[in-house]
């Protein structure tokens, strides 16, 4: 059987904060998770917690994981709020901070942060540019293409910059993540599609970090699992922003009977009308025996950091981490 190898060129993390599992709950096992084999905890930022609350939660219980948001919206804050809160995680963690930042989706960004989601190609350069020069203690007085910083500087400008990713779909982004960032942050893809995005991104320049957000449920009831899976995929794959990165990816056919089946307010529809076989690709799940050889996929496709994201697991999640960590570690 093949299982996750002991390979230090590879980073293994976990998403926080856990389902079911209330933040102050998390102490004892960020303390173990490095014993388990994790080396990461990155955040991610929808209707749940925000990005970085929980990473300082982290930051003062475990000093050996390295830790990052996957992502922060550049939408929802202001720039210069966006640049305190990572020298605030830097401060809080020195040297093992990665500020991941993103787009997001209008739903998020118009429906529920009151801002307009308008260019997010342009608008996610201009915030990495602006990131750069604030972090390095530089006064910002710039206009930007999509706004404008007026006589900025950090008070606390971290001792060493934190590292910049892009979280990125399409081309435009993940040429920018190759060009400007110093890794890509991938999510809702089957390993088979991460060897053309890495491509892509490494024109900018070999050597990019690679983070993968990989949802994995360790259980051995498959339909369980897919129910599960095809509630999220029914739901993300409507979305403009990933429905266009799967039509991208060569799966629009694929997806067309889901589309028509939401476009008509058919939510069961939706759901049934995704096959197994693509349920199966963007969603991993299995005994953690499965599981584990699932998630060497990515990695041999050229993942560099991948970040289990456990999903529809009902059991102790301390186990569960436990179950899926990379043997040999």
């Amino acid at each position: 059987m093949k299982v996750l190898a002991p390979d230090a060129a590879v980073r293994f993390g976990i998403t926080l904060p856990l389902t079911k599992l209330p933040l102050a709950a998390h102490g004892p096992l960020l303390q173990e998770l490095c014993d388990f084999g994790y080396s990461d905890a990155w955040t991610s930022e929808t209707s749940g917690h925000d990005a970085f609350a929980p990473l300082a939660f982290a930051a003062a219980l475990e000093p050996r994981l390295r830790l990052g948001t996957a992502i922060a919206g550049v939408y929802a804050r202001g720039p210069a709020l966006l640049a305190m809160s990572a020298a605030a995680l830097s401060e809080a963690a020195p040297g093992r901070f990665v500020l991941g930042i993103g787009a997001s989706s209008a739903a998020i960004v118009e429906g529920w942060n009151a801002a307009r989601f308008e260019r997010p190609l342009a608008r996610v350069r201009d915030t990495l540019r602006f990131l750069r020069r604030a972090l390095a203690g530089e006064r910002v007085d710039e206009v930007y293409e999509t706004f404008a910083v007026r006589g900025f500087r950090l008070e606390r400008p971290p001792e060493s910059p934190p590292p910049i990713y892009l979280a990125a779909l399409r081309e435009g982004m993940l040429r920018l993540a190759g060009r400007e960032a110093d890794g890509v942050i991938l999510g809702l893809l089957s390993a088979q599609d991460v060897a053309r995005v890495v491509a892509i991104v490494d024109e900018g320049g070999p050597g990019k970090d690679v983070v993968a957000r990989i949802a994995v449920c360790p259980t051995a009831d498959a339909k369980k699992a897919r129910e599960a899976a095809r509630r999220m995929l029914a739901t993300y794959l409507q979305v403009p922003v990933y429905s266009r990165f799967h039509e991208w990816l060569g799966r629009g056919e694929l997806l067309r009977a889901m589309h028509e089946a939401g476009a008509a307010g058919d939510r069961e529809a939706a759901k049934r009308a995704l096959p197994d076989a693509l349920v199966d690709a963007l969603f991993v799940h299995g005994t953690p025996e499965e599981c584990r050889e699932k998630l060497e996929r990515f990695v041999a496709a050229g993942v560099r950091t991948l970040v289990v994201q456990l999903f529809a697991h009902d059991g102790d999640p301390r186990e569960a981490l436990r179950a899926l960590a990379p043997r040999g570690r």
